[in-house]
């Protein structure tokens, strides 16, 4: 009876065993049913394309108005001389009948184009001449009569190897600055003093004098 007993018993624990085994089996794999499934990350994907960039502002600053021919000064070409317009802010190019490398031209600006001083500084340096101050200024400045008002004439010229000669006159008339600019061989100089004394203003337009 006893070993009945005992046989049942193993017979029973054996069982027992086996099933919480199963059942711990099944709600394991229920368990894992219930968790969200993630997925790997794809080797090589390319990124999200970015947001495109908004086009820079345009920094350019609109020139100035070229003058209608009535509102233009005029001048006497001297003999042999020969013009061309201009482009942007360079109203006309004049050209000598000289040999070598020379340029002329005539530039209009509104206002005072930042005044005679401004402009006397900005000319020297562009043939490697120091700044002066205004006092400098007056010193170096000549003056041409014309039918047009009081022109201001710079001359500008460098030492050396590379000698550089410039001529710039400045007139102020009908509200705007008028620059003719004489770069390069000096043998054209007579004819552009000349050139100066004939320049005559636009009908009805008043000469003064740029600070």
């Amino acid at each position: 009876m006893t070993r009945h007993l005992r046989g049942m018993s193993l017979k029973s624990l054996s069982a027992v065993s086996l099933g919480t085994v199963a059942f711990l089996m099944v709600l394991g794999t229920a368990c894992k049913r219930d968790q969200p499934v993630s997925t790997p990350p794809t080797i090589g994907a390319a990124p999200p394309p970015a947001e495109p960039m908004a086009p820079a502002a345009n920094p350019m600053v609109p020139l100035p108005p070229t003058p209608q021919s009535g509102d233009a000064i005029t001048w006497d070409l001297p003999k042999g001389w020969s013009e061309a317009p201009g482009n942007g802010m360079r109203f006309a190019t004049l050209k000598p009948p000289v040999p070598g490398k020379i340029d002329v031209s005539v530039v209009m600006l509104p206002g005072l184009a930042g005044g005679e001083l401004g402009n006397v500084n900005r000319w020297r340096n562009q043939i490697g001449l120091p700044p002066v101050d205004d006092a400098g200024r007056a010193h170096l400045r000549q003056e041409v009569a014309s039918q047009a008002g009081e022109i201001s004439l710079y001359d500008f010229a460098t030492e050396g190897t590379n000698r550089q000669r410039m001529l710039a006159g400045l007139l102020f008339v009908g509200g705007r600055s008028w620059f003719v600019k004489m770069v390069g061989d000096e043998a054209a100089r007579p004819d552009l003093l000349k050139l100066l004394k004939s320049l005559h203003s636009p009908a009805g337009a008043k000469s003064g004098k740029g600070g």
